[in-house]
């Protein structure tokens, strides 16, 4: 019971962990880039380092948004705080862009108007690249793991913003390279290389920048991949007795996923089996999406074999009654319905009665092809009444049921005789073993005579319970 929050703290003591070590590594390359960059006036390494000071706050947004989305959900955030780090990947994206404005700015300016700037493409110019793409590269790929294993949004938008520094820091270093190659074999022209190189550093962030914010704006919004839904649903069909999926809604909350599914159910499923359907269910959802929270409503429908016998029931059953004794009469192509009804034996004869008959009402326009519904309308707690009894002498109950039974030349041996008297009438029941391969409509049809002949036999005959069984005696 105490595994989830003991992972969820060390998942998120993890997200910390590396959110501040790529805060750390920020602070180090935005220094040692700024001071080379005004040491050499390279717009490259400036740029760069106008990059890595937005790494800085990028990380440290990282930091804080991985800090507050761990809380757990309260009354207020009902879906956890999650979205903060959908919060912390968007303001990234807008730092970034006005970075790169300034950069471009800067680029253009150079290359169009032109100017007395010396670019001092040194030792110490190239060094601080190399050192900043090696450092980069240990970061994006540490950010990248957690990312992965804790499904964060933030760690993810921070590793694939610092995995962008490696590639643009590769365009500043042959930048650097072709200004050096200029002022050696005296080819001015080469010296915009370094500008050339910034804009080129400002096209793969603004094209980083804006695939972040979409999809920072897209979580917010709560849009889904189309595959995630279509595997959810897929998910949920695949569960046994499920007839349909009818809605499917999923959003995520940063490393949260939340899916609400409504599934149809054959509606004479009991509340048992429902209940596992929705077990099932919610164990197929996170099959595909691990972790995630499901809730699934189940709705019951007609099945598309549903019998006539059901559809009766089913329809009572949405009218508060019980059926029994239903019989259906087909004649010249038209088909009729007797049942009784139970109703609630508190009810006066005109509210059962209305009751009734809206339930005929519902069936006719269900069954449009009724010719006829006759119902009778009894008590329901007269089926289940517990009553005082007392039990009285079997003897001439046994003696009537010897008597048919010889006068039809059976040997059947009735055992378990129990005749109790309610004050007005007798209750009758007893076990009846008959030879197993006896089809059950004939075994049936016995007891039914044999039941009429109890009634008229003896007086006071009420309720009559036999009770059929396999003869296992040879």
């Amino acid at each position: 019971m105490n595994d989830a929050p003991s992972n969820r703290d060390q998942a998120a003591r993890e997200k910390r962990n590396v959110a501040l070590s790529s805060l750390a590594a920020a602070v180090l390359l935005t220094v040692l880039k700024l001071v080379v960059g005004l040491m050499t006036n390279s717009l490259g390494i400036l740029s760069e380092a106008a990059h890595s000071a937005l790494d800085l706050v990028a990380a440290g947004m990282t930091l804080w948004a991985v800090r507050i989305s761990s809380r757990p959900a309260d009354g207020s955030h009902t879906y956890g705080h999650g979205k903060f780090e959908n919060l912390s990947a968007l303001g990234e994206t807008a730092l970034l862009l006005v970075t790169c404005a300034w950069i471009v700015y800067e680029g253009v300016k150079r290359l169009v108007v032109g100017g007395a700037v010396e670019i001092d493409a040194n030792l110490w110019a190239f060094l601080v690249v190399v050192i900043s793409m090696g450092v980069d590269f240990s970061r994006a790929r540490a950010l990248s793991r957690a990312a992965r294993k804790h499904r964060s949004q933030a760690l993810e938008a921070d590793a694939l913003h610092f995995s962008t520094d490696i590639w643009s820091s590769a365009v500043v270093l042959l930048g650097l390279a072709a200004v050096a190659a200029g002022n050696r074999f005296g080819m001015p022209w080469l010296v915009k290389a370094d500008a050339v190189a910034a804009l080129a550093v400002a096209g793969i962030v603004i094209g980083i920048s804006l695939r972040l914010g979409k999809k920072s704006i897209d979580d917010l919004l709560d849009s889904v991949p189309r595959q995630l839904r279509e595997d959810v649903a897929a998910a949920a069909a695949s569960v046994p007795d499920v007839e349909n999926v009818r809605q499917v809604r999923v959003r995520r909350s940063g490393p949260e996923v939340f899916a609400d599914v409504v599934l149809e159910v054959n509606r004479a499923t009991t509340f048992q089996r429902s209940h596992e359907i929705a077990d099932q269910a919610e164990a197929a959802v996170r099959g595909v999406a691990p972790g995630a929270d499901v809730v699934v409503h189940l709705e019951p429908v007609a099945a598309t074999t549903e019998d006539l016998l059901t559809t009766v029931r089913m329809v009572a059953a949405q009218h508060g009654l019980g059926v029994h004794g239903l019989r259906i009469y087909e004649r010249d192509g038209h088909r009729s319905i007797e049942c009784h009804l139970e109703v609630d034996d508190s009810l006066r004869l005109d509210e059962a009665h209305q009751q009734a008959t809206g339930f005929e009402e519902d069936l006719r326009s269900k069954l449009p092809g009724l010719a006829e519904i006759v119902s009778h309308i009894e008590p329901a707690g007269e089926a289940t009444a517990t009553m005082p009894s007392r039990r009285v002498s079997e003897a001439a109950v046994c003696g009537a049921i010897q008597e048919y039974l010889a006068a039809c030349g059976l040997t059947i041996q009735p055992h378990d005789v129990k005749v109790q008297s309610t004050g007005s009438e007798l209750a009758i029941s007893f076990h009846c073993p008959m030879p197993p391969e006896t089809a059950i409509t004939d075994a049936h049809q016995l007891t039914e005579r044999l039941e009429s002949h109890l009634r008229a036999r003896l007086d006071g005959v009420g309720r009559v319970v036999i009770h059929v069984e396999p003869d296992e005696t040879g």
